[in-house]
């Protein structure tokens, strides 16, 4: 039985994986009481004990826990951005391609990739990987989310007795255009250049849909939106990553559509001259934490699914 130890437990992404790790039988959580889970020697012996080991904490956080491993059997599996770009580190998203998968096996540094970033990758790659989309292209990128993605200052902020009436509407933010998940976006997609982005946070506790519209003729040698929905269908045939041909209904899609599961739903709306790319999941479920209980059952070679509410 492998032993796991998740460090950052009482976060949201913390929470929500040993919520789904506790119920199973072939894996061991190692506990840490309150106090000991601030204590730095309690925490290197557990980070040091354990076979894998789940990150949960804040960038910097990140870094000290994955300097503290001196076991070099131990896997680590990060859901901060610290290390999504870094040599070394194998990101976490085996939908992308059967390379991937195959790497993910036997990775010892797993970096689980970013909300908003999962839905724009799964979204882009495809195309540039498949020739349908030049590597140059200037992209846009809509994302809205539920306040949970904000961890528990924004949890607070919305659930409070005396909250601020500015929340009952949609909110923009990152308007810099510096969002910590644009370097990712542009990495992993082998973009020249990161997209305009545009994250919107609003009033549900859980859901996410990312949107990247297209003129037809981004498109490349004379592919239009038949043969990307072919694509898409082809490529996200899985429980966890699969094609829908029709994501909404009666013409509206809900960012809440997988709320509280661990699966994504692709799309494609529009028509022939402006295409919609679609992605829509859990921030915490594909976004998060379902998304590294995915990345442990690679490692562990277990069934993808086990322990996700698909």
């Amino acid at each position: 039985m492998k032993k796991i130890f998740i460090d950052g437990k009482a976060g949201t992404t913390g929470l929500r994986i040993y919520e789904r790790l506790s119920e199973r039988n072939d894996v061991e959580i190692i506990l840490l009481s309150d106090e000991e889970r601030k204590d730095p020697a309690a925490r290197k012996k557990a980070l040091n004990s354990c076979d894998i080991a789940f990150l949960c904490l804040p960038d910097d956080a990140a870094r000290e826990s994955v300097s503290m491993i001196e076991n070099e059997n131990v896997t680590v599996i990060d859901t901060s951005t610290a290390h999504r770009t870094l040599d070394g580190w194998c990101y976490g998203f085996p939908e992308l391609s059967d390379e991937l998968n195959d790497k993910l096996k036997s990775a010892k540094r797993i970096a689980v990739p970013g909300c908003h970033a999962s839905g724009f990758i799964a979204l882009v790659k495809p195309l540039i990987d498949a020739g349908y989309l030049d590597k140059s292209e200037l992209l846009t990128c809509h994302s809205i989310t539920g306040y949970s993605g904000g961890g528990k200052k924004m949890i607070a902020e919305y659930e409070g007795e005396e909250r601020d009436a500015l929340l009952d509407a949609p909110r923009q933010y990152a308007i810099g255009q510096q969002h910590k998940h644009l370097k990712e976006m542009k990495a992993i997609t082998g973009l020249e250049a990161a997209p305009i982005f545009c994250p919107i946070v609003s009033d549900f506790y859980s859901g996410m849909m990312v949107t990247v519209p297209l003129f037809a003729s981004q498109l490349k040698g004379g592919i239009d939106v038949t043969d990307v929905k072919n694509l898409y269908a082809a490529k996200y045939n899985t429980q966890i990553v699969h094609y829908e041909e029709a994501l909404d209904d009666a013409g509206f899609i809900s960012a809440a559509k997988l709320k509280t599961k661990d699966g994504m739903a692709i799309g494609v709306c529009g028509n022939e001259e402006r295409i919609l790319l679609v992605a829509v999941y859990d921030n915490l479920g594909k976004g998060a934490s379902g998304a590294a209980v995915e990345c442990m059952n690679v490692v562990l070679g277990t069934d993808k699914t086990a322990g996700l509410d698909i």
